[in-house]
């Protein structure tokens, strides 16, 4: 809930504390954000643009894939790595709040901050968990956090603002990054003609963090999903690639393919160690 968070957040307009006050988020300077009936808190930036947001078919597919548990090993392991007792987590991309709560559930006493650009999305993750708070907001804008408030930011498949990462964590606090590797859903990749990760992805992300964090840890999870012919068409919706391929050519190259179908998942966890 966002009361569990409201004072680690900090106002959109003036970088002031923020505090409950009648269903709605208040600064001392007199900046107001309501709450809405689900229990999420809309604190975009004038300057910011929704329009980047997941939409509410691609946050209802994200749900529904990782709901059936088809990326379970991803999530146990991330949550077994980000863990944290009596402690904030900040997830800066947080989409459903599926990761968040995996870690939360592991975390006594540990509150969560479920950032997401899509309002759509900040609607699932208000729900969570109970000590999720959800927030929407504008990763390449200054986030709605104040200074040093977290022990711990986590970045699953989302953008990264190293600057305002470095700012929110405490000194010597951890970012913990999962990125896609050049080999997942490589079959899926070449049968569907998705969009593909490339292959210097986590150099490209070190380079992005240099100045404001030191790599630590570096793990690679290589694992596979038997998916049927709806769960590929779930899981291509609930990404980039859902704009890329026309809806009728997809269905036709799904329906090609074997049903059900080995599906390669890779992925590198990374941890980040914020500097100074």
């Amino acid at each position: 809930m966002l009361a569990d968070v409201v004072e680690h957040l900090s106002c959109p307009v003036c970088a002031e504390g923020l505090k409950l006050d009648a269903g709605t988020l208040l600064c001392t300077a007199g900046h107001r954000f309501d709450i809405a009936r689900q229990g999420y808190a809309n604190l975009l930036s004038g300057n910011a643009r929704p329009g980047t947001a997941d939409t509410p078919e691609m946050v209802r597919a994200r749900e529904t894939f990782l709901g059936a548990g088809h990326f379970a090993a991803l999530t146990d392991r991330l949550a077994e790595r980000a863990a944290r007792t009596d402690a904030v987590v900040v997830d800066a991309g947080a989409g459903t709040g599926h990761y968040l709560k995996a870690i939360l559930d592991r975390s006594p006493g540990t509150a969560g901050i479920a950032l997401d650009i899509s309002k759509h999305a900040a609607r699932r993750a208000a729900r969570a968990h109970p000590r999720v708070g959800a927030v929407v907001a504008d990763l390449w804008r200054p986030l709605p956090v104040r200074d040093a408030a977290a022990d711990t930011v986590v970045n699953v498949f989302a953008p990264r603002n190293a600057p305002e990462f470095h700012r929110v964590l405490k000194p010597g606090g951890t970012l913990h990054t999962v990125t896609p590797s050049e080999r997942h859903l490589g079959t899926l990749v070449r049968a569907l003609g998705l969009l593909s990760v490339d292959e210097r992805k986590a150099e490209r992300v070190d380079t992005a963090l240099a100045g404001h964090f030191t790599p630590e840890t570096r793990e690679h999870l290589e694992t596979e999903a038997l998916l049927n012919h709806d769960d590929i068409a779930t899981l291509v919706a609930m990404g980039p690639s859902a704009h890329h391929v026309a809806p009728e050519e997809l269905r036709r190259r799904v329906a090609e393919l074997p049903d059900p179908f080995p599906v390669p998942l890779s992925f590198v966890l990374s941890a980040y160690r914020r500097t100074g």
